[in-house]
């Protein structure tokens, strides 16, 4: 009998599927007992138009998908404008991935919105867009998911896109960082900064935020021959977050950026972090 049962056992073990990894990003580690994982990824699509001039959505879903984040903020999005189709980019996306899908618009464009959207396969906890200062004139905005990480609880991700020149970017900067700073639980900015490492805008993010630094090369930008690393994930200095993986995925055709993703592991509280309405309606 007990022959049997060890036949039976090693057949099972050969039956298993294996697992291959994204081409371009690392496998994280498995999380220890007290903590949780959290994958987010950053795109500036440019509404689906890719280094050929062509919009091609399908082509933006297979990009995204390679990521394998459990989080998405998406940059240059469309929804309903003339320029793409009257179509709404961010559903049509989430629905190619199965994800679910949030728009956040900068301001009215062509019949639409044009804006930042956040893709996710976690619970929603709340989704918010919040207006930050103005470049040359144009309405600039920033949108926030809160997503219930399993294990852990309430988890801010931010897409971002600041835009302007560098006192206009400062100043975004420095709403950006009013704006969460109150957040009872933890905050992740994800995005294009439109701003070099060693540059004003970022210095000033380091003042009261922690810019992951990158394994391999660090630069996004333009996709096809990057020369600049303007796209990152910034969290909070106090949150208890550490980066096991981030690095910037090998897709040099989808977009004129590159995509990017980190995997978070999260120390987890005594208590899970709930959700800060009152911070959510300021």
């Amino acid at each position: 009998m007990r022959s049997i049962l060890l036949i039976l056992l090693g057949l099972a073990a050969l039956s298993r599927p294996s697992v291959s990894g994204t081409p371009g990003l690392a496998r994280s580690a498995a999380p220890a007992a007290d903590t949780a994982i959290l994958r987010v990824a950053a795109y500036n699509i440019r509404h689906g138009r890719g280094m050929d001039g062509r919009v091609d959505l399908r082509r933006t879903a297979e990009a995204i998908g390679r990521l394998d984040a459990d989080v998405i903020a998406l940059q240059e999005v469309d929804r309903e404008t003339e320029r793409t189709g009257g179509v709404d980019q961010t559903a049509v996306l989430a629905g190619m991935l199965g994800y679910r899908g949030y728009h956040g618009a900068h301001r009215r464009y062509q019949g639409g919105e044009y804006g930042n959207a956040v893709l996710t396969r976690l619970p929603v906890l709340a989704s918010r867009t919040h207006p930050i200062p103005p470049a040359s004139g144009s309405a600039l905005a920033v949108h926030e998911l809160v997503v219930d990480v399993p294990g852990y609880g309430a988890v801010s991700v931010v897409s971002v896109h600041l835009a302007g020149t560098p006192d206009e970017r400062l100043a975004q900067a420095d709403t950006v960082t009013a704006r969460f700073a109150t957040r009872a639980h933890p905050v992740v900015l994800a995005g294009d900064f439109n701003g070099r490492p060693e540059g004003p805008v970022i210095r000033r993010l380091e003042e009261r935020w922690r810019v992951l630094g990158k394994s391999g090369d660090p630069r996004t930008y333009p996709a096809d021959a990057p020369d600049r690393e303007i796209d990152f994930v910034i969290v909070r200095s106090r949150d208890a977050l550490e980066a096991l993986d981030h690095r910037v995925a090998e897709e040099a055709g989808a977009s004129d950026h590159r995509p990017l993703r980190a995997v978070l592991r999260l120390a987890r509280p005594e208590r899970p972090p709930l959700l800060d309405g009152g911070a959510l309606r300021r």
